[in-house]
Order: structure tokens, then C-alpha cells, then sequence
């Protein structure tokens, strides 16, 4: 009997390679509990919703004018939603030929380019030009759209900060290409020193590789530091150096927690993108109107504005604090270090595991860190992602977990690993001859 098309064996050896450990083992685990009756709190993926923060409300009005615009003829209309909403609800839908329910350009509606191009000019203190402007479903589908672009078969390397966010790892796979690890030094906040990148380039040229970009991070994700101006400019520098496209990964930008290190911006564009956009015909019009909300709110004199104001600074204050809370939580655990999450949404703190807890892992079938994140999942229900799916150095282990859940809830939780910690370490330290480092 011929094997079927679908059978494992005849798959895509690329897509067989491909893992994401943010949805990987620990997820699945999570998930099975939760259908037991367990309390699950899914601090593995960054989804604010989900643990609890509440909307922006001017958004929310205007994207529901733009679902439903037989609102706008409604009499009623300037009682339920505020003036400046209904305008900027009919803004957007003269920009769009049809509505919501419309494709727009492969790049996105030029109107909303042009909001992009203004906020990003306004950023950087220079202009940009939206016709290099590229929309797309969430900044994973950009970075697919553009490593598509790049790798041509194995042979070209991808440059990608370790920790990295498991999006690259899988993705270089699943095009086929190379991944390049350059490390950052937990020792100096996870900072980067231009060494490393150059010793990361002439190990895979000597291995037969062509390096062809460079990704940063920043606000980093898994390690939430922010690069500082220094670091920038050195980056810039190499790139030109070296001939690479610079992929700056800058997803939290507006996230950030301290005032020594504000978020820089990082700038390059590429050609024949339009072709690998167009593919997917349109990105999806309300996300394309929610982002040309974030770059253009309401300003001050809009009705809108205090309320958008004080909602805006009420999460981000409330964010800061929850990253002081965490980090100092995990410092104040038995072998357990952690730095402080200067930006993004997340915190990484290294696992000292004690031998008797690897030899363990290593009975059970599984890494260290997986090891010590399934037994703090089954005691607490906390949902985290072991160290090992974003790249560690070897014998050094961490977790990723989320700076989300709720405020008032973060005291409870941080008990709960303190708890669970102490008693992981009691039971697998050999008090003879490990302490804490």
C-alpha cells in the first residue's frame, strides 16, 4: 500500500524540524489540566487580554463604528459614542473602498501608510516614506515575509540574538536556512558586545556560510533589556561593515519600565517585498485601523483624550510596578537570579538547578528546565516556558514567564513560585556540597 501524501514520512523535512516552545510542551500540558478542573495561569505568552487588562476604550469605540456603520446614521450616534470617535470612524472608512469586509492594498491602506510614515518620522527626527511602509497580521507574518525574502537555501545564516524569540529559530527553519547565534551577557542586563557578532560571523564563514541579516530584539523578548545607543550605533556599523540587512524586532517600543535606558529606534528597508505581500493579497483591514490608532490617538483638546490619556499611563504605571514586583519575587528565591525587565512583557530569570535535579530530568526523559517548569506547572498552575525553547548557554538554565497577570493578583503568584521554589531546592540540593551562588 502507497504511503499517503499526508503520512509523516512524506511531509516537509523543514516543517518537521520547525518547534515554538511558547505553544510547545509545556502549553499542551497547561491546557490538559485546565480541562481537569486546574486553575492555569498562562504566563507563557504574552496576551494581556487574556490575564485580565482592560481595553482602551477610544479604540474600541472607533473599530465598532467602522464593524457597524449603520451606527453612524443612527440619531443617537453623538449619545453613545463620543465626537471624536464618530470622526475618526468615518476617517478610516473613506479610506477603504467597501468597508471592512473589503481587501485593501497587499501593503495596506495608503492612508494609514501615511499615518505610520508621520508617527515614525515624528519618532526619528527624519522622514520616512510610506510607500516603503509594509502592513501585515501581527509582526510574526512580517518577519516571515521578509526571512522569505532573504534566504535562498541553507547556505545563508541568519544572525539572531540568544535568548531569541522561538519565531526565528522556526522560521529560518521552515524556509531552510541557517540560524546564527550570537550571545547576549546576562551578566551586563543582557548586553551585547560587538565581539561576539564578529566571532559569530567567521565561525559560519568558515563553515561555508554567507551571512546575510542581522536580527535585535528590542525591548528584548525573552530578556525584556533595552539596548542602549552605544549598542545601536556599534550594530549599525557592523551591518554596513559586514553588507547585512538589520531586522529590528521593535514590538514594545511603548513598553518600557525605566528612564536610564528610553527605547531607540533602528531603521533599514529592503526591495521585492511587494511581491511576497501580495501573496496574501490584504492584511486585515480593523488590525490595519488599530494601528493607525496607536500612531495617531487622540491628541489634547479631543473629547477623547483625558480618557485615553489616564488609561494609557494607568497600564503602563501599573506594568512598571508588576516588573519591580516580579524581579525582586524571583531575587528572593533559593538559586534564583533574575534581572530587571527594562522593557517588553517579560521576565527570564535563571534556575541554579543542583545536580541531584538534572540527573533527575535526565531519568524522566527530560531538560533540566523543562524538568523544574512541569513540576512548578503541576504544584501551581503557573504556566511558564522553559529557558531551553529560546537558547541558553549549556548548563545554564532559565524560565520565561509574563509580567501580566494582575496587579493584585502578583503577590499571590510570586508566594506561590517562592513556595514552590523552596521546596524544589529542599528536596534535590545536596546541602553538603551545593549552596547558593
Amino acid at each position: 500500500m502507497s504511503p499517503k501524501a499526508l503520512d509523516y514520512d512524506q511531509l516537509n523535512e523543514n516543517v518537521k524540524k520547525c518547534q515554538y516552545a511558547v505553544r510547545g510542551e509545556l502549553y499542551l500540558r497547561a491546557s490538559e489540566l485546565q480541562k481537569e478542573g486546574k486553575k492555569i495561569i498562562f504566563t507563557n505568552v504574552g496576551n494581556p487580554h487574556a490575564l485580565g487588562q482592560k481595553p482602551l476604550t477610544f479604540p474600541r469605540q472607533v473599530i465598532a463604528l467602522c464593524q457597524a456603520p449603520f451606527l453612524l446614521d443612527d440619531p443617537n450616534a453623538g449619545l453613545m459614542f463620543p465626537v471624536d470617535a464618530v470622526a475618526r470612524a468615518k476617517h478610516y472608512l473613506a479610506m477603504t473602498s467597501g468597508g471592512l469586509g473589503a481587501y485593501s492594498d497587499s501593503r495596506g491602506l495608503i492612508g494609514i501608510r501615511k499615518e505610520i510614515a508621520e508617527f515614525i518620522g515624528r519618532r526619528d527626527g527624519y522622514p520616512s516614506d510610506s510607500e516603503l511602509i509594509f502592513l501585515t497580521d501581527g509582526a510574526s507574518k512580517g518577519v516571515m515575509q521578509i526571512l522569505n525574502v532573504i534566504i535562498r537555501d541553507q547556505n545563508d545564516g541568519i544572525l539572531v540574538p540568544v535568548p531569541q524569540y522561538p519565531l526565528y529559530s522556526a522560521t529560518i527553519s521552515l524556509l531552510g536556512g541557517s540560524l546564527v547565534p550570537y550571545y547576549l551577557e546576562e551578566t551586563a542586563n543582557w548586553g551585547l558586545d560587538i565581539n561576539n557578532l564578529r566571532d559569530a560571523v567567521r565561525q559560519a564563514t568558515f563553515k561555508g556560510m554567507t551571512v546575510r541579516a542581522m536580527v535585535i530584539i528590542n525591548p528584548g523578548n525573552p530578556t525584556g533589556q533595552c539596548l542602549s545607543l552605544a549598542n545601536l550605533k556599534e550594530i549599525v556599523h557592523f551591518c554596513i561593515q559586514e553588507n547585512l540587512v538589520l531586522l529590528a524586532d521593535e514590538v514594545y517600543q511603548q513598553n518600557i519600565y525605566q528612564d536610564e535606558r528610553p527605547f531607540i529606534s533602528a531603521r533599514k528597508s529592503v526591495d521585492e517585498i511587494y511581491k511576497i505581500a501580495s501573496i496574501s493579497l490584504s492584511p486585515n483591514v480593523p488590525g490595519q485601523i488599530f494601528l493607525g490608532l496607536m500612531v495617531n490617538p487622540p491628541k489634547p483638546g479631543d473629547i477623547s483624550y483625558p480618557k485615553f490619556e489616564q488609561e494609557s499611563k494607568g497600564i503602563l504605571e501599573s506594568l512598571r510596578r508588576r516588573a519591580r514586583m516580579m524581579t525582586d519575587g524571583f531575587n528572593s528565591c533559593r538559586n534564583v537570579v533574575c534581572n530587571f525587565t527594562e522593557g517588553a512583557m517579560y521576565s527570564f530569570p535563571q534556575i541554579r538547578l543542583p545536580p541531584k535535579a538534572i540527573e533527575a530530568a535526565k531519568k524522566a526523559g527530560k531538560l533540566p528546565d523543562v524538568f523544574y517548569c512541569l513540576k512548578l506547572l503541576e504544584a501551581t498552575g503557573i504556566s511558564t516556558v522553559p529557558g531551553s525553547g529560546f537558547g541558553q548557554k549549556e548548563g545554564v538554565f532559565h524560565l520565561r514567564t509574563t509580567i501580566l497577570p494582575a496587579e493584585e493578583d502578583m503577590p499571590a503568584i510570586m508566594e506561590s513560585f517562592k513556595k514552590f521554589n523552596d521546596e524544589f531546592m529542599a528536596q534535590y540540593e545536596d546541602h553538603k556540597g551545593y549552596s547558593r551562588m
